[in-house]
């Protein structure tokens, strides 16, 4: 484990939105990130919506995510944003599911696979900084808030609240030190126990094992916090 924050190796999905910056200038949140996924900006192979996203990287958390779901008495997921929802179609959840992203061709090309019967849940095209979202018991905000500034993540939690769900569940990395704006869909570690967050520590946390990058980020976890106690 780094011991501290430059200890970690770099990130291909900053580094690729940093080689292409200029060309987000001008662009609002879901222009940027319909702009990643026509040019699958962040290099992975098998999903459009990142290393972070294929079957390999989510071994761990594919096993794992029923027994958390459960531990924390959720039977309906809102899964915000889904991506493509490739690695969680092939997780076993005994839950209500639905996704939503801002990416109209992603929701497209998912409802038109739960119509056929190929996939479970409903979806729905949405920006959580600002739309309605699905009433569900927890919502699942994975590999999002650390693409997002510190005013759009502030918009997304307020958003979340406002669903009337009890619980969020995001990407956190506890052994990261300072938490840094950034630009809407740039890259960056995020701890949510941190400044300016100051969540505390999550009701639940399930280690992902991450191996991208050498394992350097080998403390990617998703953890569970109660809505109605943080981001106020």
């Amino acid at each position: 484990m780094a011991s501290d924050d430059s200890d970690r190796p770099p990130v291909l999905a900053h580094q690729r939105f940093l080689a292409a910056k200029d060309s987000f200038a001008g662009l609002d949140l879901a222009q940027r990130f319909q702009r990643i996924h026509e040019t699958n900006l962040w290099g992975a192979a098998a999903s459009t919506s990142g290393l972070g996203s294929e079957l390999d990287a989510t071994s761990v958390l594919r096993a794992e995510l029923p027994r958390f779901l459960e531990k924390i008495g959720v039977t309906s997921l809102l899964d915000a944003p889904c991506g493509d929802a490739g690695w969680i179609n092939h997780a076993d959840l005994d839950v209500r599911y639905a996704g939503i992203d801002v990416v109209p061709a992603l929701i497209g090309g998912l409802q038109a696979r739960a119509a056929a019967g190929d996939i479970k849940g409903e979806y729905h095209l949405a920006d959580i900084t600002a739309d309605a979202l699905p009433r569900c018991d927890a919502i699942l905000c994975r590999d999002c808030l650390v693409h997002l500034s510190f005013a759009n993540i502030a918009r997304a939690v307020a958003n979340f609240r406002r669903s009337g769900a009890a619980w969020l569940i995001v990407t956190t990395f506890p052994q990261w030190q300072t938490n840094a704006d950034c630009e809407d869909g740039d890259w960056r570690a995020l701890n949510f126990e941190r400044a300016p967050f100051d969540w505390g520590p999550p009701v639940e946390l399930l280690n992902e094992n991450c191996t991208e990058a050498g394992g350097g980020w080998r403390d990617k976890s998703l953890g569970a916090w109660r809505l109605a106690e943080i981001g106020r």
